[in-house]
C-alpha cells in the first residue's frame, strides 16, 4: 500500500541484547536492520523508532517491560517478535502520525488475570496514522487488542487517514478491539477469532469497514457497527452462529491486489 513497505532493507544489521543498546539503535532514519535474539527487559517506557528501520527477532527474541514507537516516522517493519506485558499506559506497539508500518508475524500477550485497564493496548495506531498492515500475528490473552483512533473528538485530525488492514491473524483469548476503527478504512480478512470474550471488529464514528472470511468460534459480539454509527460490509465470513450487526457501508472493494483465501483454511492457516 502507498508505494510499499521495506523498512531498512540495505541497510547494517545491528543484534542488540539489551534495551539501552535497542534504544540507540533504532534511532535515526537511515536503513537499518535491527535483530533481537533474546528476551529484552524493558524499562517500562516506549522505545521511540527511526524511519527505515526493520525490528526482528529471532530465536524468540522480543521485548517485555515495554514497548515501541513510531512517532511521525515512516517506513518501519517489526517481525517475528515476542512482544509481551507492558503495563499501561504503555502499549506492545504504538503507531502515532505514522505512515507504511507492516506488523508481522509477532505474537502479542499479557494475562486476562489484573483486569483491562493493567495493560493498554498491544497493537494501538491513532493520530492520522496511514497505511498499516498487521498481518499473520498471533494475539492472545489480552484485553485490549487494537484500537484505531484515539478519541471520539479526534474527527478533524483522522479523518481522511488510518487505512488499515488486517489479515491472516489468529485472536485468541482476548476482551475487544480487534480491530476497533474510528473514522478510517479498514479491511479485515482471513482472520481467525476464538474465545472472543467482549466484542470483535468494531466499526464506529463514519468507519467504513470491508470485512471478507474470517472466521469466528465462540465470539460474543463478532461485529459492531450500529451503536456507534460505524459501517461496515462482509463478505463470506462464518460467524460460528453469532449475530453480527450490519450497517453496510461505501467500502465495496480494496484498492490493492490481494490473494483471498476460503474459510475453510482459516483456522488452520
Amino acid at each position: 500500500m502507498n508505494g510499499g513497505t521495506t523498512g531498512g532493507a540495505g541497510g547494517p544489521t545491528i543484534t542488540v541484547s539489551d534495551v539501552t543498546a535497542l534504544r540507540a539503535a533504532v534511532l535515526g532514519t537511515s536503513p537499518k536492520i535491527i535483530r533481537i535474539s533474546t528476551i529484552i527487559q524493558g524499562d517500562g517506557e516506549l522505545i521511540d523508532v527511526g524511519s527505515n528501520t526493520s525490528i526482528l527477532g529471532s530465536c524468540g527474541g522480543g521485548l517485555t517491560g515495554g514497548g515501541f514507537r513510531v512517532k511521525r516516522e515512516t517506513n518501519v517493519i517489526f517481525r517475528n517478535l515476542k512482544l509481551y506485558k507492558s503495563k499501561a499506559p504503555v502499549d506492545l506497539i504504538e503507531i502515532r502520525t505514522g505512515t507504511n508500518v507492516w506488523v508481522d508475524h509477532n505474537e502479542f500477550y499479557s494475562d486476562m488475570d489484573n483486569g483491562k485497564d493493567y495493560y493498554d493496548g498491544a497493537c494501538d495506531i491513532n493520530h492520522a496514522s496511514d497505511w498499516i498492515t498487521v498481518s499473520w500475528n498471533y494475539f492472545h490473552d489480552h484485553y485490549k487488542t487494537s484500537l484505531v483512533g484515539n478519541g471520539d473528538d479526534n474527527g478533524a485530525e483522522d479523518i481522511g487517514h488510518f487505512h488499515v488492514t488486517y489479515h491472516h491473524n489468529f485472536f485468541q483469548h482476548l476482551g475487544s478491539r480487534i480491530p476497533s476503527l474510528r473514522f478510517g478504512t479498514g479491511h479485515v480478512y482471513n482472520n481467525y477469532y476464538d474465545d472472543i470474550k467482549i466484542s470483535g471488529i468494531d466499526s464506529r464514528l463514519g468507519a467504513q469497514m470491508l470485512i471478507e472470511n474470517n472466521v469466528f468460534n465462540n465470539a460474543v459480539k463478532p461485529l459492531m457497527t450500529l451503536e456507534e454509527g460505524g459501517y461496515a460490509n462482509p463478505v463470506g465470513n462464518d460467524w460460528g452462529g453469532a449475530t453480527p450487526e450490519l450497517n453496510p457501508g461505501t467500502f465495496t472493494s480494496a484498492p490493492y491486489s490481494y490473494s483471498l483465501g476460503p474459510t475453510t483454511g482459516v483456522s488452520s492457516a
